[in-house]
């Protein structure tokens, strides 16, 4: 089953149950994961304003490719295997970088812009070759108000059509319009990328494990789940906070005339399936990847990007974000890698859900539509 066939609204026997613990580190389920959720699903890399002239790129490491998405000299963009076509070698290096051409630094097999083969030194002595058959391996790629996806295999939903129940709210936010702020960090964590999904999507631990997001929306916050994507949000409240710094950036949060009133104090989180998120505030968006390395190792990756703004109130405002969210990651840190000690105990098959988990339900279906062993409380022989 692809993503275009996954059902919406099947039935589904396990309903109120999440997902077992072995597939929180078994590598073999990792391997299935990889070829029927993680291969097919869209991966954002940059935006439009990372790479603004012909020949910018930027990287993108993910399940043992390398992805370089280029401009090109026609302004469009693509995304190409960094793979030369003759003897596999890398072709371009670090995450970022500017090139005229792209020429393989191990034969000097050269590239244009759009991945046409343009030279390869002693072409005569090649019988096989065909130049027209040489250009670059292609990766489907999107852009969508500004930031550009890529998809390594596979059919199914744009991303315009993933987020369409929500793409009414980003629209005051001219994403199009938002540069760099700041530069992509990578977080290893030793656990399985499926446990800092849950943990993004899951609401009924706001109050208990992040006593600073309690103080700066009380008891309003929200969860919800469409077919693709999953929201949560937060209005900040006029009570001060007892912190410091949540309460100034309470007190200096400067108005933003481009939202609508209801969206001027209002953080609000997308999770858009099945592993990268983007957490949207009135000042900044800060984009942020779960990137599964094996079983139980993760790479986050992250990136913020904002409105240009010079306002000394803007600028702390963001300083003060940044404080506020490194406590939430570092009580968020803690909690996943105590879930994930405890999904290794074999005492633990599935728990129950509440109904309100709604976001856990919407992952564990399409999960269970898509690798039927993650239905199984232990796994199969031979796994």
């Amino acid at each position: 089953m692809d993503m275009a066939q996954l059902p919406d609204h099947d039935p589904d026997a396990d309903a109120d149950y999440g997902l077992p613990g072995w597939i929180y580190g078994s590598e073999r389920f990792f391997r299935e994961e990889q070829d029927k959720v993680l291969r097919p699903s869209w991966q954002i890399v940059c935006h439009l304003n990372d790479i603004p002239r012909a020949g910018d790129f930027h990287t993108f490491e993910f399940l043992g490719e390398s992805v370089v998405v280029v401009r090109g000299k026609d302004g469009g963009v693509r995304a190409f295997a960094n793979v030369c076509r003759h003897r596999a070698a890398r072709l371009l290096d670090g995450p970022v970088g500017h090139c005229a051409r792209i020429v393989c630094p191990y034969h000097a097999w050269t590239y244009a812009l759009d991945g046409r083969l343009i030279a390869a030194p002693y072409p005569e002595t090649y019988p096989a070759l065909n130049v027209d058959q040489q250009s670059l391996a292609p990766f489907q790629v999107e852009v969508y108000r500004g930031f550009v996806f890529v998809r390594l295999e596979g059919d199914g939903p744009s991303v315009a059509e993933m987020m369409a129940p929500y793409d009414h709210e980003l629209e005051p936010y001219r994403f199009e319009e938002m540069v760099p702020f700041g530069r992509v960090t990578l977080r290893p964590r030793e656990v399985n990328w499926k446990n800092i999904s849950d943990n993004y999507s899951d609401g009924l631990h706001i109050p208990v494990a992040h006593p600073g997001l309690t103080r700066l929306f009380g008891k309003g916050y929200g969860v919800e789940a469409q077919t693709w994507v999953d929201k949560m949000w937060g209005q900040l409240i006029d009570e001060p906070s007892r912190n410091p710094s949540e309460r100034l950036y309470q007190r200096i949060l400067p108005d933003s005339d481009h939202l609508p009133p209801e969206r001027k104090r209002l953080w609000t989180y997308f999770k858009l399936w099945p592993n990268q998120a983007f957490d949207i505030y009135p000042d900044q968006v800060d984009f942020m990847q779960f990137i599964p390395v094996s079983a139980t190792r993760t790479m986050i990756r992250e990136i913020a990007y904002a409105l240009p703004d010079e306002r000394r109130e803007m600028r702390a405002a963001r300083y003060l974000n940044w404080r506020i969210n490194r406590q939430v990651n570092a009580e968020d840190t803690e909690l996943v890698a105590r879930v994930q000690q405890g999904m290794a105990s074999r005492t633990f098959t599935a728990g129950p859900l509440a109904e309100t988990e709604v976001s856990l339900r919407s992952f564990g279906r399409k999960m269970r539509a898509l690798i039927p062993q993650a239905r199984l409380p232990r796994p199969p022989e031979g796994w």
